[in-house]
């Protein structure tokens, strides 16, 4: 538990260090606009589908997914490693095979795989940066994206060949597609963690500009009212 607390002042004490600075700099996360995917499933009602996505902290990249329509779930956790690494005090360590990730569960009726590969790499992260996102630093943080199935795996891998030939980014991308394993929900604390502490000084930075992104990006897929991993469990 000393090491939890450990990282989780230190990443309390960058947010407020970067919110200082947010009066003479720009706000992080620039958004790159990008084409949808040519390769994509057509929108079709059907059973309730996953994504697990992972692109630095988990706070961000759960908070923005939570807005979009479509989504019915967004849940915080970790993929890549086994069960007994999958707590925060030891993913945090880097030395486990964990990804901080997001898992999504989605209407495939109302928003496609294709549509939240292309939030992922235009609002959310930063596909270029290997093992890090932003001030965070570490294999934990790299980014990836867990394929359920041979599907979300031939739409993820087309998707990065496709950004790659446009020179979509400045620098190649760095993306890893591997089949998922297992998903591990993190500790309920890291949960809604941006809905609940919008004033934190890592989300005002880092993460709300995300979301502000998303709405002006995808003004058709945003939705206000965001789903909560809360508002998902049962009495």
């Amino acid at each position: 538990m000393r090491l939890v607390k450990l990282q989780m002042v230190a990443r309390i004490a960058i947010g407020l260090a970067l919110s200082a600075l947010m009066q003479s700099h720009a706000l992080a996360d620039t958004p790159v606009i990008i084409a949808p995917p040519t390769v994509d499933n057509p929108k079709n009602a059907g059973p309730l589908q996953t994504a697990i996505f992972g692109g630095g902290c988990f706070w961000g990249v759960q908070g923005v997914f939570q807005h979009v329509r479509g989504v019915k779930n967004a849940v915080s956790g970790y993929a890549g490693g086994s069960k007994l690494t999958a707590h925060y005090e030891i993913v945090g360590t880097g030395v486990t095979d964990h990804a901080e990730s997001v898992q999504v569960t989605f209407d495939p009726a109302a928003v496609s795989y294709g549509e939240l590969l292309q939030i992922f790499f235009s609002v959310i992260h930063d596909p270029t940066q290997l093992n890090r996102q932003g001030p965070d630093a570490g294999p934990q943080y790299r980014s990836a994206i867990f394929y359920t199935d041979e599907s979300q795996q031939r739409i993820a891998t087309a998707y990065i060949i496709q950004l790659e030939n446009a020179r979509a980014f400045p620098r190649s991308i760095v993306t890893r597609v591997d089949a998922l394993q297992k998903f591990y929900a993190a500790e309920d604390y890291h949960q809604d963690f941006l809905i609940r502490n919008p004033t934190h000084g890592y989300i005002v930075y880092n993460d709300l500009p995300k979301v502000r992104n998303f709405q002006q990006l995808f003004p058709t897929l945003y939705s206000a009212r965001p789903v909560t991993v809360a508002g998902n469990k049962t009495p």
